[in-house]
């Protein structure tokens, strides 16, 4: 059921994205002839006006099929609006998914940028070192520290009457450095318990067991607060997709990919069924996420993409005249096969991580 929501949710992005080309398209007196979710064998489909409106069974996408004829006699200008309107549409998404999510509560850092007070703050693990004794014993980011014993001392963190907590588990667990570690976090609702001892190097000039600590309560705010506090997190979201997305595109092109680090749609789907489990704010997040991603994947500028379109009436710009509509078809075509390649390949990495 959790899977079955979360692929809800996704259809959504795809539904809005393709709306915003349909809207923009209508709005320039461009025809639309087919608005399609979803890939492969129709299975309804509806007239209304000039677009049949239909649906498909493979929910990997969905695309708008528009009168190229009409659409290469209105101004360059208008054929860029109708080309990014679904990448802009889904940055607005992610926006109001985040700002929907502070009226609701997030959970948000005590020390975090913007607007609003924090509240019922906990010490948090947020980040987790590759192949550090926490990895090992089995910590992830998420879990909330709520003790650590050692043969002769315990740290409880729901005795403190503080939002500075995480300070005294990073000093407790630096005085306890050559001392095994019996830590017991809050994970999903459940007291899960782990053992673990400090290591030398993973940071310098001390033994670590290789956590990052964050004090992470609810930021509740008014819908205005909210608005401005959500356009900050979609903003971080933007960059560090952004970047993300460039640190893999330059791996690509060295030969340097580590494609098995990539979730395709099966990895995301498994990911956003356990978001649903985990509650409303992981889901609000993780789909803002998604939808950031969507908009800045749509913008590389390869044919078959958004970013592709743009590029070509770029160079239209450039050269004063319209590139072969032939040229254009057989670019798109090698992108498309490009796209659907490297989803396969993403795919079964995903399948692999699942089956092992």
């Amino acid at each position: 059921m959790a899977i079955l929501l979360f692929i809800i949710f996704l259809v959504g992005l795809v539904l809005i994205h393709e709306l915003g080309h349909l809207v923009v398209a209508k709005f320039f007196n461009i025809r639309v002839d087919e608005f399609n979710i979803g890939f492969g064998p129709r299975l309804f489909s509806v007239l209304v006006g000039e677009t049949r409106y239909g649906f498909r069974p493979l929910l990997l996408g969905g695309y708008v099929s528009i009168d190229e004829e009409g659409m290469t006699l209105k101004p360059r200008l208008a054929q860029a609006a109708v080309a990014v309107a679904g990448v802009v549409v889904n940055m607005l998404a992610a926006w109001l998914l985040v700002s929907a999510g502070y009226m609701a509560g997030l959970p948000t850092a005590v020390d975090h940028q913007g607007v609003g007070v924090v509240t019922n703050a906990r010490p948090m693990i947020v980040s987790v070192l590759p192949g550090s004794p926490a990895e090992k014993a089995g910590l992830v980011a998420g879990d909330v520290v709520e003790s650590i014993q050692t043969g002769t001392s315990l740290f409880d963190a729901r005795t403190l009457n503080t939002d500075r907590q995480a300070d005294g588990v990073r000093a407790f667990i630096g005085q306890h450095a050559d001392e095994s570690l019996v830590i017991t976090v809050l994970r999903e609702g459940q007291d899960k318990t782990f053992l673990t001892k400090a290591a030398d190097g993973f940071v310098e000039g001390r033994k670590a067991i290789g956590i990052g600590l964050d004090d992470v309560g609810v930021l509740k705010l008014s819908p205005p607060l909210a608005l401005w506090q959500g356009a900050l997190l979609a903003k971080n979201i933007f960059v560090q997709t952004a970047a993300g997305l460039g640190s893999f595109a330059y791996s690509l092109v060295r030969g340097h990919a580590n494609l098995a680090q990539v979730s395709g749609p099966i990895g995301i789907v498994t990911m956003g069924g356990v978001a649903v489990k985990d509650g409303f704010a992981q889901v609000i997040v993780m789909v803002a996420s998604i939808s950031m991603a969507l908009a800045l994947f749509n913008l590389i500028p390869i044919p078959g993409l958004d970013g592709g379109r743009l590029l070509i009436l770029a160079i239209e710009g450039i050269i004063r005249r319209p590139v072969p509509q032939k040229l254009v078809l057989w670019l798109t075509l090698a992108g498309m096969a490009l796209l659907i390649l490297l989803m396969i390949v993403v795919s079964y990495h995903d399948i692999a991580k699942l089956v092992g």
